[in-house]
């Protein structure tokens, strides 16, 4: 069973932090060891494999689960009306290394011989969000690459132009300083600071869903994450440019 990671009290990532067991009712919690031995002490009905970590209340407060998490996986097609819908900003976080579904496309064939995929006319993605940015709602991503960029992110560098003429706000972040932030670990939409929508991959990087979710414990902890990574995130041009000067 994986870990989902709820929140963080942190400013510099490191703990305290909360996560749930998935598809468990349990919780597991980051935080300094106790090690004073008159708290020790007092610790009651103490077995062998226990340990005992300090947390602020407040992270408990505003990020331990009332309910077992439970997600109803739903094909993302019966999401996609949010992109459409939205009122005000659509955010994604991307922390992948590389996406199946950009493998199987023909235009990762043609990158592939280097031809320019970014002058490539927009398709239904590109009208869709020229047609959003044009009424003043807003379309922005933050981008994770590792260094070196993998394939799959050298990709998406290179055919991120495409996307920013259509009016996306597409930035990038060094994995180490995602890592560093706290930031999550799997992929997400926000819309509107109000619904989340989170993918689910399968081993080969390929969506098998999504979970919508609109819970103001897991919406604030996108909305945190969200606000961390925009404002250490480098635009998509300067960073491509970084990314060639030094390879």
């Amino acid at each position: 069973m994986t870990l989902r990671f709820l929140g963080t009290t942190s400013d510099s990532g490191d703990c305290p932090t909360l996560y749930e067991v998935e598809g468990t009712s349990e919780v597991v919690v980051q935080g300094d060891r106790v090690t004073d031995p008159e708290h020790l002490a007092m610790l009651r009905d103490v077995k062998e494999s226990e340990t005992f970590v300090v947390v602020p209340r407040d992270l408990l407060t505003r990020f331990a689960p009332t309910v077992p998490y439970a997600p109803e996986v739903a094909p993302f097609a019966e999401a996609s009306h949010l992109f459409r819908q939205f009122k005000h900003t659509a955010w994604r976080l991307e922390t992948r290394r590389g996406y199946g579904s950009d493998r199987k496309s023909s235009k990762w064939q043609r990158w592939l011989t280097d031809q320019d995929v970014a002058a490539e006319p927009f398709d239904e993605w590109r009208l869709n969000v020229q047609a959003a940015t044009a009424e003043g709602r807003r379309f922005e991503r933050v981008r994770l690459v590792d260094d070196p960029p993998t394939q799959g992110q050298r990709f998406l560098l290179a055919t991120a132009s495409s996307n920013v003429a259509a009016g996306e706000d597409i930035r990038n972040l060094r994995r180490n300083d995602a890592v560093r932030l706290g930031l999550p670990n799997w992929d997400f939409w926000l819309f509107d600071s109000r619904v989340l929508m989170r993918f689910v991959f399968d081993e080969e990087d390929t969506t098998m869903g999504v979970v919508i979710s609109e819970d103001p414990v897991e919406v604030l902890a996108a909305c945190q994450a969200r606000d961390k990574a925009w404002h250490h995130a480098i635009r998509s041009a300067d960073f491509a440019g970084a990314v060639r000067s030094t390879a």
